[in-house]
């Protein structure tokens, strides 16, 4: 899933440093490393993932499929793409089809009727899932963008 990446200022090209600087230093790598191994730069993905770290609204929708019902929960965005959307939450989603909501440039609510296609339990008592967006919609959210 990670992709191998080359970072600037990497431990062969960094300016000499003190000893507290450079073991915080390594200490920053020791972490890059975990999230971005070498070799692992296979994307099998046919879409353009970009880092999302921005909190967002999962709204249920009912039985048509697209009125919005139910509780609307925040979580917390990880990747989005032109065609789906990855997040983490603190508890499972028994639903498979949502309304995400996401704040645009404008500071509007954009709306994306999705299918939640998969989910994890991560090591760190979180959920993460994801899925592909179906069609755009109108957002259920209507309290002001920040």
């Amino acid at each position: 899933m990670a992709t191998s990446v080359c970072l600037p200022g990497g431990p062969a090209t960094a300016a000499p440093a003190g000893p507290i600087e450079e073991q915080m230093r390594h200490q920053v790598w020791d972490v890059l490393v975990g999230h971005y191994p070498q070799g692992r730069n296979i994307e099998r993905r046919a879409d353009q993932r970009y880092p999302y770290s921005h909190l967002l609204y999962l709204t249920p929708v009912g039985e048509d499929g697209f009125s919005p019902v139910g509780e609307t929960v925040a979580v917390v965005g990880k990747t989005l793409s032109e065609r789906g959307l990855g997040f983490f939450y603190q508890q499972a989603i028994s639903e498979r089809r949502m309304i995400a909501s996401l704040e645009t440039s404008d500071l509007r609510w954009a709306g994306f009727l999705m299918n939640i296609t998969w989910c994890r339990f991560t090591q760190y008592g979180w959920y993460e899932s994801g899925g592909r967006f179906l069609q755009a919609v109108p957002s259920p959210i209507t309290r002001p963008v920040r």
